[in-house]
């Protein structure tokens, strides 16, 4: 039984184009001894400092195209199922991007965890169950990478894949 649904943001419910290998040019400027493929594993190794600078950057990348972000229609067919249920999200977009875009596009979640409480996926999942107070085996995870129903299958969530 479903009883809290947890979604992921880009390639779910919204298409964000982002250009990442000029991002990560930008990070080079910031961090020039790291290699930062692949990106998210090379930005956990950094010392809080470092992270911090790079999240700035990050922010910055994101906030310069929300005008650009179109919403998925699948995504938002699955979000729509589920009035009555909890939702969070997981995200590694920052707060200031998330805070910015849910709002004018309908989306409304109870807890949200983004790329500053962690940048692993099971890790964030934990961190949303545990806030929605609901086992595993009872929440929904709705995703569209292999990462992601990784984490689904590991932690034993249900999972519904987004096909972009």
């Amino acid at each position: 039984m479903i009883e809290a649904v947890i979604f992921d943001l880009d390639g779910t419910l919204i298409s964000l184009p982002l250009d990442y290998e000029k991002l990560v040019e930008e990070f080079r400027k910031i961090a020039p001894s790291s290699d930062f493929h692949p990106l998210v594993p090379a930005i956990a190794k950094l010392d809080e400092n470092m992270r911090t600078k790079i999240f700035k950057a990050w922010d910055k990348a994101e906030l310069a195209i929300t005008e650009k972000i179109t919403l998925i229609r699948e995504g938002k067919v699955i979000y729509d199922q589920f009035p009555d249920k909890p939702k969070a999200l997981v995200t590694l977009q920052g707060k200031k991007f998330v805070s910015t875009i849910l709002k004018p596009l309908g989306l409304y979640f109870s807890y949200i965890a983004t790329r500053e409480d962690s940048l692993e996926r099971i890790r964030q999942l934990e961190l949303m169950a545990h806030k929605l107070g609901k086992s595993f085996k009872n929440i929904l995870f709705v995703g569209n990478t292999p990462n992601d129903h990784r984490a689904a299958e590991q932690l034993g969530c249900q999972y519904e894949e987004v096909k972009t």
